[in-house]
């Protein structure tokens, strides 16, 4: 007698009760849920040949887990198969709110207490961008991250970096001391002539505004430097 082949799940309602990530998320809790899962419960329907599941799968091997979904540009997620504007808004919306929940809750907000905690937190999402980006780190009194906030794409020179425009975040935050980091697309984080005397002029800025600048990051691939630790643009 010939054997039936198990028919292909293809739909979250083929799976049994158990193994529905809406159900597993009633009963269990959000946190038991991997990943690939909760992208499920956003995304709601698959694809023909992908359950939700299998397609949030598909979407986090694509981009390199949720950060990478983070820093995917809008443009590149709709050209993902199955996934229309709404679905790539719904992604979108979620992971920016829990990058929002983690900085505003005060006891859950990381500290830097060291140059590779700052860089810990920005490097694996900057490593791969394709343009300069300048972004800063706004900390309060203990060195809690208050927001990180970018504030400038584009070649990072002297001439084009608008020093005031950079203060503007943590004046409105009432940040006591910032952290600037910025990319290198290259891949070598070594900090240009460029980047020391933008790092002098962000410096003096902040004596002025009485915002300590705690040190400016050069973000590479897989590396970076701090022009801190080497000395360069601080007095």
């Amino acid at each position: 007698m010939t054997e039936t082949a198990p028919r292909p799940i293809y739909r979250i309602t083929d799976l049994s009760a158990d193994d529905r990530p809406r159900e597993r998320l009633e009963k269990l809790g959000a946190q038991s849920l991997a990943n690939a899962e909760l992208i499920a419960i956003l995304l709601r329907v698959g694809v023909p040949g992908e359950n939700a599941v299998q397609v949030g799968q598909r979407l986090l091997q694509k981009f390199g887990g949720i950060s990478g979904l983070h820093r995917a540009p809008f443009e590149e997620l709709l050209n993902e198969h199955g996934i229309g504007e709404a679905k790539a808004a719904q992604v979108k919306a979620a992971i920016e709110l829990g990058r929002r929940l983690a900085l505003e809750a005060p006891e859950e907000r990381p500290t830097i207490n060291s140059p590779a905690d700052a860089a810990a937190l920005v490097s694996y999402e900057m490593s791969g961008l394709e343009q300069e980006h300048l972004r800063v780190l706004l900390l309060d009194t203990r060195n809690h991250v208050l927001d990180i906030v970018e504030v400038y794409k584009g070649s990072v020179n002297s001439s084009q970096v608008h020093v005031g425009e950079l203060f503007k975040p943590a004046i409105r935050r009432n940040a006591s001391a910032i952290i600037v980091a910025h990319n290198h697309p290259s891949g070598d984080p070594t900090p240009s002539p460029d980047d020391v005397a933008v790092t002098r002029a962000i410096v003096q800025a902040g004596k002025l505004l009485s915002v300590d600048v705690l040190d400016h990051i050069v973000i590479g691939q897989g590396r970076w430097v701090s022009l801190k630790e080497r000395g360069l643009g601080f007095i």
